[in-house]
C-alpha cells in the first residue's frame, strides 16, 4: 500500500479489499477500494456514505460506452 493509503483510519474497510486509494479534497475525505465482487467509493463530509458498484454493473457500463462510441463513429 502507498503511504497515502496508510493514513486511512477506517475500521470498516473489508480485510480482503485491494487497490486502496485515499484522497482528501473535494469531499472531506474519499476512499476507493475493491474486493472480488465490487468497487466501493466511501466519502465523508456533509453527506457521508458508501457507494457500492458491483463488477457486473461496471462491465455493463463499459459495454454501453463502447457501443455508443461504435455507433457514434458510424454516423
Amino acid at each position: 500500500m502507498s503511504e497515502q493509503a496508510q493514513e486511512v483510519r477506517n475500521e470498516g474497510i473489508p480485510e480482503g479489499a485491494e487497490g486502496l486509494y485515499y484522497a482528501k479534497g473535494l469531499f472531506e475525505e474519499a476512499l476507493v477500494y475493491r474486493d472480488d465482487e465490487a468497487v466501493y467509493f466511501e466519502h465523508r463530509g456533509q453527506d457521508s456514505g458508501i457507494l457500492r458498484f458491483p463488477l457486473e454493473m461496471l462491465a455493463t457500463l463499459k459495454q454501453v460506452v463502447e457501443d455508443e462510441e461504435d455507433g457514434g463513429s458510424a454516423q
